[in-house]
């Protein structure tokens, strides 16, 4: 019972259609981008991991054969004293060989892996931002193909009533005709009217159709009918601040720079290791023992040690300016989208404007285009006017019945351009 209940109270939202807000939501969840969110976050932990995998130990294998043209040797005079006792000095081999290993560990690094897991995540956020942006225009397709069912929708509504009205005037000449008070081809003529409005119909239909199976796909869920905005043109909200997802972009790439700029200063830090190695070979450490036993032996060597590479100092002054130089341009393409923009909102503003004053005519275009048709049906029952003149009332009422449906449409898609253009 409660679940028909709840059906039941359903029921008049569904048949009301979607709104603008839900159509757009679902767009953006249903478009292929949104699974860049996903993505760019993944990417962006395992270059994060990998940069702090840097203060794990850094283990290197080596195997190393070398044939010299000399090594070192006794002094004549040793080897004949030497010899004398009965001792013999064979001095190294010119063939040497070296299997090893080498093991360092950063101790201090000067900042420079926080500051390159800094760029990343900068990196990350900024790729998420220009995602964001390339999302953020699926709403202006929605925007389009929405507003464009509003307008069909009130053709298909005035359309309608224009063949209720040739339907009732076609009625009339039918009796008059049967009376001998109207001809047959006056008959014809409004019969002739009212098929071109079923034509016009058929065609109004058909592209609202068209539109449905479009703004389904795009948003991923089946719509069967629209709702009309009900908003009104307000100062206040045309005014607020800019909130469009490119101005995000453009503060991520600042943060990227400003990353970038930290990690010059990291690059001259010096930096503080200890490191080991142990090999296998010929010649050893003891190289007195190996001058006079071939023999290969296991050697080892353990220490720390402090580097401070001052190079980065030829380049850190052109470094600085490059960055700089890439933080003007993007705040210069802050200024030309702020400009643009700008320039779209004083468009929409005198447009929302504009249908304003219009649509306060009208009705009053549309009252008397009523009155005059009226007088025109009137006039044709007494023979004053021909029934031409009947139509062309009838067409002119209903052209401006169109045209306040239209001022009212695109005034509504001005207002929505608006919270577009400044995503408020």
């Amino acid at each position: 019972m409660k679940k028909l209940v709840l059906a039941l109270t359903m029921l008049p939202m569904l048949a009301l259609g979607q709104t603008l807000e839900e159509c757009q939501q679902a767009a953006e969840k249903n478009y292929p981008l949104i699974r860049q969110y996903g993505l760019i976050e993944k990417t962006t932990q395992l270059t994060v991991a990998n940069i702090q995998k840097g203060w794990l130990p850094q283990v290197s294998a080596s195997v190393q054969a070398t044939y010299q043209s000399d090594v070192t040797g006794w002094p004549d005079e040793m080897k004949t004293m030497m010899s004398g006792m009965g001792i013999d000095m064979k001095g190294l081999k010119k063939d040497q060989y070296r299997m090893g290993i080498d093991v360092q560990q950063t101790i201090y690094d000067g900042g420079v892996i926080g500051s390159q897991k800094r760029i990343a995540r900068e990196q990350g956020k900024m790729q998420e931002a220009q995602n964001e942006v390339n999302i953020y225009q699926v709403r202006k397709r929605v925007n389009e193909m929405y507003f464009g069912l509003l307008l069909i929708d009130e053709q298909i509504k005035l359309n309608s009533d224009l063949q209720t009205l040739l339907a009732g005037n076609e009625r009339k000449l039918e009796s008059m005709t049967k009376r001998g008070t109207a001809a047959e081809s006056d008959l014809q003529n409004v019969k002739a009217e009212r098929l071109n409005a079923v034509q016009k119909a058929t065609e109004l239909i058909s592209q609202k159709q068209m539109l449905l199976r479009m703004l389904s796909t795009f948003c991923g869920m089946e719509v069967k009918a629209v709702q009309k905005p009900q908003v009104k043109a307000d100062g206040r909200s045309m005014t607020a601040d800019n909130q469009r997802p490119e101005l995000k972009a453009l503060d991520a790439q600042i943060g990227v720079l400003n990353a970038q700029e930290k990690a010059l200063d990291a690059a001259l830090m010096p930096k503080v290791g200890v490191f080991a190695q142990g090999y296998y070979g010929y010649p050893g450490l003891n190289m007195f023992e190996d001058m006079m036993h071939h023999k290969w032996s296991l050697n080892g060597i353990i220490g720390a040690r402090v580097t401070w590479n001052i190079g980065a100092l030829y380049t850190r002054k052109n470094d600085k300016a490059k960055l700089q130089l890439q933080r003007d341009m993007t705040e210069n393409s802050r200024e030309v989208f702020l400009f643009n923009n700008n320039l779209e909102q004083i468009q929409q503003r005198e447009n929302i404007e504009r249908y304003q004053k219009l649509m306060v005519r009208d009705g009053e275009i549309i009252l008397l285009r009523q009155a005059v048709r009226k007088a025109a049906e009137s006039k044709l029952a007494h023979g004053i006017i021909d029934v031409n003149d009947l139509v062309r009332e009838i067409n002119q009422e209903n052209a401006a019945c169109v045209q306040q449906s239209v001022h009212e449409i695109e005034m509504l898609k001005e207002i929505y351009d608006n919270k577009y253009t400044t995503n408020n």
